[in-house]
Formats: C-alpha cells, sequence, structure tokens
C-alpha cells in the first residue's frame, strides 16, 4: 500500500466518526495534560531553586574556613598557599568585623564584610537591586552592598528605593588583651548603596577589601573561596584542603544533590499524571477495538480486492498514532495554557503585594518533544494488539460478518 493511500485511509476516522475520535483525542489529552502539567510543576520548582545560583565559575570553586583545630587560621600566607596548589588559579579572601550602621539617625548591628570582584564571582553574589562589584571597581571607596535584612532594620520594604541612600559606619574590632573588649572606629565619611545582595537572613555590608583595610588592620580573614582550574580536578583539591584540617563546602555538590531531589520529585510527580494517562490508553484501546469490529466487512471487501495483512496492520497501527500523537498535542496545548495562565496571575497577585515574579510551572521543549513522541508511542501500543487481529482476520468470514 503506498503511503498516500495510507495516509487518506488512516485518517477517514474524522470524517465517519468525527464526534468519536474528537473525544479520544480529547481524553488521551487530558491524560497527557496532567504529565505535562505535574513534570512542569517539578521543573518549575527545580528553576525557582537552583536560579538563585550563579553558575560558572561558582561551581569551580571551593569556600574554605578555619574549623579551629590544628591552630589554622586564615592569612595573607594562608591566601598564597593555596594559590601555590596545584590546580588552583586563584584564591580570594573574606574579612568580616562587627560594626553598626548608621542611616537617618537610625542604628542597628550589622557585620562589615571586605573582599574583591574576585571574591564575589567566586561565591556566586548578586544583586536582587542595584549593581555588583566588578573588577573595575576594586579601588572603589565610596560605594557599599547591603544584604535585604539590613533594609529591614530600617524598615525599608522596596529594595531599588534604597540603592544610591547614604549610610554610616562605626567598626567594633576585637582587642587583643584577651578581655572579649572591642574598640569602636568610627569611619568618618557616607557610603552610597550601590546595591542589594540575595543573602537573605544575614545582617551584611560588603565594601571592597583595599578599602577595609584602610580602616582597620586585618590579620586574619573570614573565608577563602578557592578557584580550581577544572572540574576535573575539583574534588582532588578538596580532599587536599580537607585533610590539612579545613573546612571546605563545594557548591556543585549542593547543585548535584539538589538536582538529584528534584528528579526524584518530577518522578513522583509523573507517576500520578501517569495514572491518568494509563486510564485514558485503556479508553482509546476501547475505541480501537470497537472499530476494528465496526469495520470488519471493510476489511473482508479490501483482503479480497488485494490488501495484504500487513497492509491493514498498518491501516490500524497508523490510525492508533495519529490519535495518540494528536492526544498528546492537545495535552501538552492544555498543560502549558493552564500552567501559564497560573505563572500569570502568580505573577499579577506577586506585583500586587510587592512580591518577585516566579515561574511555578516550566515547559522544556526537549521535554514537551518527549512527550508529544511519548504519546505516540503509546497510541502504537494501544493500537498493536486491534491491528493484529484485524491482520489475521479471514477475508471470507469478514465479508460475512454482520
Amino acid at each position: 500500500m503506498r503511503t498516500r493511500d495510507l495516509a487518506q485511509l488512516s485518517t477517514r476516522m474524522f470524517k465517519t466518526n468525527p464526534l468519536r475520535t474528537w473525544l479520544t483525542i480529547l481524553g488521551m489529552g487530558v491524560g497527557t495534560g496532567a504529565v505535562v502539567v505535574l513534570v512542569g510543576l517539578g521543573f518549575g520548582l527545580q528553576q525557582i531553586i537552583l536560579e538563585q545560583i550563579v553558575f560558572g565559575e561558582t561551581l569551580l570553586s571551593l569556600g574554605v574556613s578555619a574549623t579551629g583545630a590544628q591552630n589554622l587560621r586564615l592569612t595573607s600566607e594562608t591566601v598564597v598557599q593555596f594559590e601555590q596548589k596545584e590546580h588552583v588559579l586563584d584564591a580570594a579572601p573574606l574579612a568580616r568585623f562587627p560594626a553598626l550602621i548608621t542611616y537617618k539617625g537610625l542604628t542597628g548591628n550589622v557585620f562589615i564584610q571586605g573582599a574583591e570582584p574576585a571574591y564575589l564571582r567566586y561565591a556566586g553574589v548578586t544583586a536582587s537591586a542595584g549593581e555588583v562589584f566588578t573588577d573595575e571597581d576594586l579601588d572603589d571607596q565610596n560605594t557599599v552592598m547591603l544584604s535585604p535584612a539590613v533594609l529591614k532594620l530600617f524598615g525599608i520594604e522596596d529594595a531599588a528605593s534604597f540603592v544610591g541612600q547614604k549610610v554610616k559606619f562605626r567598626l567594633l574590632v576585637p582587642l587583643d588583651d584577651g578581655t572579649g573588649d572591642v574598640s569602636e572606629v568610627l569611619i568618618d565619611k557616607e557610603y552610597t548603596v550601590r546595591g542589594i545582595t540575595k543573602e537573605e537572613g544575614v545582617l551584611n555590608a560588603l565594601m571592597m577589601l583595599p578599602e577595609l583595610r584602610s580602616h582597620v588592620g586585618i590579620e586574619e580573614y573570614e573565608r577563602i573561596q578557592v578557584r580550581v582550574d577544572t572540574n576535573e580536578f575539583l574534588g582532588a583539591v578538596e580532599e587536599q584542603l580537607i585533610e590539612a584540617g579545613y573546612r571546605v563546602t563545594a557548591l556543585s555538590k549542593t547543585v548535584e544533590q539538589a538536582s538529584k531531589i528534584f528528579q526524584g520529585v518530577q518522578a513522583v510527580l509523573a507517576v500520578f499524571g501517569g495514572i491518568a494517562l494509563v486510564v485514558s490508553a485503556i479508553g482509546m484501546f476501547n475505541t480501537m477495538t470497537v472499530t476494528l469490529l465496526e469495520r470488519t466487512k471493510e476489511i473482508g471487501i479490501m483482503r479480497t480486492i488485494g490488501a495484504s495483512p500487513s497492509d491493514i496492520k498498518w491501516l490500524f497501527v497508523s490510525e492508533s498514532i495519529v490519535v495518540g500523537f494528536l492526544g498528546g498535542l492537545s495535552g501538552i496545548i492544555m498543560g502549558v495554557v493552564l500552567g501559564s495562565t497560573i505563572n500569570l496571575l502568580l505573577n499579577l497577585v506577586a506585583s500586587q503585594f510587592g512580591g518577585q515574579a516566579v515561574k511555578l510551572f516550566s515547559f522544556p521543549f526537549m521535554f514537551l518533544l518527549f512527550i508529544a513522541m511519548f504519546s505516540a508511542g503509546v497510541g502504537y501500543l494501544t493500537g498493536i494488539f486491534p491491528a493484529r487481529r484485524a491482520a489475521t482476520l479471514n477475508p471470507l468470514d469478514a465479508i460475512r460478518y454482520e
């Protein structure tokens, strides 16, 4: 049978039984749509979490801090030692001191952090409003970045509105006499807020390390970000640092663990959606079986005029594939429309209450393509049994069938 004839015959059901055909497609679409919506929810949740992480150099860096064991300290000499290690490209330190911040007569407790732009890249520090320090800002002496928690100290809700405001600091430097007392160092200048970080839950103010060093001596660092040259040697460098007694954190492991968790979530959601798809497939199988009984005499006539069993088989299989594929497309459309509508409504509500826009449902193209192909495969599986029965019918018995 020619491909053209097969295509015409396999789509003839849209003329002979349009209502039943479209209802079958719709039933298949509902099941497929359930899978699309639920798995799309899993992709959306994964994207919401992982989009907070800056990829690139961040995944090739290790956060190193002292554990207190073996009298380890993070000093300038430590930075040089790390940089000299094999497969290490760079080491960027972070210094931190308690401080008081003043804004329009109001004062609160924060931590002043001093770092270089490289540290911000390696640690994945980004801004929710304003700008992040870049390599050109290393000698910046007049601007700072604040965490969202600092804004809450002053009752500021809109982060963007605080960019450009002026703040002052007083450093609280611990004394070396062992009494635990601190010395207050007044920084007699105002700093302009250039950006608001995404570090929730911490009271941090960030300035360039050279600027902090100009006001206080820095003998020990809080943390060092070690940049490894390639992902291949990330584990080896991490093991060396751990063996030396340092505490090491790797963002790449966090991303890997989070991805595994969300893969499990997506699998569970897919199972729930698959239940609806199985029900739809059973309905489609029933429809194809009824179609076989209705067209028994037609099959007998086709066999008597020269159609082979293989022609009859592929005729039924192609019909079921067409119905399954169209059911998958309709399910994709219903799922994407439903998910996009919910995303839109959530963003409208978020904008009304000053929240951040999110995409709760996400539909990657490759996932939708897989669903379309999978639906066609389900159509094939539901049609193969009726197709085999049709191919094995005796032509004379089929003509006499009433």
